[in-house]
């Protein structure tokens, strides 16, 4: 069985590549350190890290470890805090699954401030993570309701969803920009222009898809930098880096330095779905589920 505390100890000293600095952080002191990563690598068979005088290095078979050692750590966090919870007696909480699309168009934030409303006391922990991680943590149970922008297979045999937005793309140009002051802007006004792409998932295939919709409806963009979310991605527009394109929910108040501009002719959309578990084990998931869900048309 693994031992939890050696994967700390792994990721640790993975993620600084330095024995020393690793045992800084654990407050412990190296030699221990360096016993407890062996006995794992000995339990396994597996030699996950290369070393030399200089450094220590993850192998690849380290890197594929790290990956679902980090998981495993998240699940144990989330099942210790779902365990203490219910053993004070608090319905178990809920444990929220989330993308920040769920956040800054202020569907997550309206259906806590409800439930906050409905039950003052119940304690809610917050997960922000990677579709695919928050539908494993549906399937383990340690995730009560996934927020995502993609929902499951329509034949998953765990899991059901329900649309909750659908937020439209515009056009964010910096001020004083030639597009700024024109009432139409057409794909041969975009094409070949730099571009900010933005990608809170960081996944190859959600850049490709933006190209090949850009593509679909007549101009390619040339994208010079990636925004991990919106608004980094105006920030970076306000500052004469770049044309985006970013969600309606983002550009509902004034932003300093950009131009916002709709484009009928390019109909893409961010979309939001909430997920769940097919089995409801506890009547509070499934009253806060119908409180995300009453937030839909938001």
């Amino acid at each position: 069985m693994l031992d939890l505390r050696q994967l700390r100890y792994f990721i640790a000293v993975a993620e600084t590549e330095h024995v020393g600095r690793a045992a800084e952080e654990l407050h412990i002191s190296q030699s221990p350190l360096s016993r407890q990563i062996a006995q794992l690598e000995k339990n396994l068979g597996l030699t996950l890290f290369e070393r030399t005088q200089q450094r220590i290095r993850l192998t690849a078979d380290g890197r594929v470890f790290l990956t679902e050692a980090r998981a495993l750590l998240r699940h144990a966090d989330r099942l210790e805090n779902l365990g203490r919870r219910l053993g004070r007696g608090e319905e178990g909480g809920l444990c929220i699954g989330y993308v920040t699309d769920a956040m800054h168009t202020g569907v997550l934030p309206a259906a806590l401030r409800t439930l906050q409303e409905d039950r003052p006391g119940i304690h809610v922990a917050l997960y922000s993570l990677a579709p695919e991680e928050q539908f494993v943590g549906l399937r383990q149970r340690s995730l009560d309701i996934a927020l995502v922008q993609q929902p499951p297979a329509e034949n998953d045999p765990d899991l059901l969803a329900a649309p909750l937005l659908e937020d439209p793309l515009l056009l964010a140009v910096p001020a004083g920009h030639e597009l700024a002051g024109r009432d139409v802007v057409t794909a041969q006004d975009l094409d070949g222009r730099p571009w900010i792409a933005v990608d809170s998932s960081h996944e190859p295939a959600t850049r490709d898809a933006f190209i090949a919709a850009c593509v679909e409806s007549g101009f390619t963009p040339d994208i010079r930098l990636d925004a991990p979310e919106p608004l980094t991605a105006l920030g970076l527009v306000a500052s004469g880096l770049g044309l985006a394109l970013v969600q309606k929910s983002m550009v509902r108040g004034a932003t300093e330095g950009v131009e916002i501009r709709e484009l009928p002719w390019h109909q893409a959309s961010v979309h939001l779905w909430a997920a769940w578990h097919r089995t409801d084990l506890r009547p509070v998931v499934a009253s806060f589920r119908e409180t995300v869900l009453s937030h839909r048309t938001a």
